[in-house]
């Protein structure tokens, strides 16, 4: 069941259970102006106990450094609660940024929400992060 967490004129958080993780949906720009209110967003869903999250970035048009210095943030915190994140991301042009600050080797990526919900999470699933970039 899709529960909203945020709606504006700039952002839509919804959030669902998909397979023991939390999909979080990220419908907007992910900028100066919103990554504040996902970043919250995700520390509250940590709070209330959800530990493994699918960051749905499919329908995102633009994320800019902001956008990625929270998502380094809310790793931390996923982490410091053993928990797993993986990312959804389809757009060349969003995952251009993430080739530009090599964040795209230390990231799980996948096509599709289903593709990231296919296996059960594991505890500690960042134990490792952030993964070491191979040349």
């Amino acid at each position: 069941m899709r529960h909203s967490i945020f709606h504006d004129e700039r952002l839509d958080l919804a959030c669902y259970p998909v397979n023991g993780w939390t999909v979080v949906e990220v419908g907007g720009e992910v900028d100066v102006h919103t990554a504040p209110r996902i970043g919250e967003a995700v520390s509250m869903l940590l709070r209330t106990g959800h530990r493994h999250f699918v960051l749905d970035l499919c329908p995102v048009p633009i994320l800019d450094s902001q956008g990625l210095g929270m998502l380094i943030a809310i790793t931390k915190r996923i982490r410091d609660r053993e928990g797993s994140l993986c990312l959804t991301c389809a757009d060349e042009r969003i995952l251009k940024v993430f080739r530009a600050t090599e964040l795209r080797r230390v990231y799980a990526f996948y096509d599709s929400v289903e593709a990231a919900t296919r296996n059960a999470p594991h505890r500690g699933g960042l134990a490792g992060w952030p993964r070491p970039l191979l040349r």
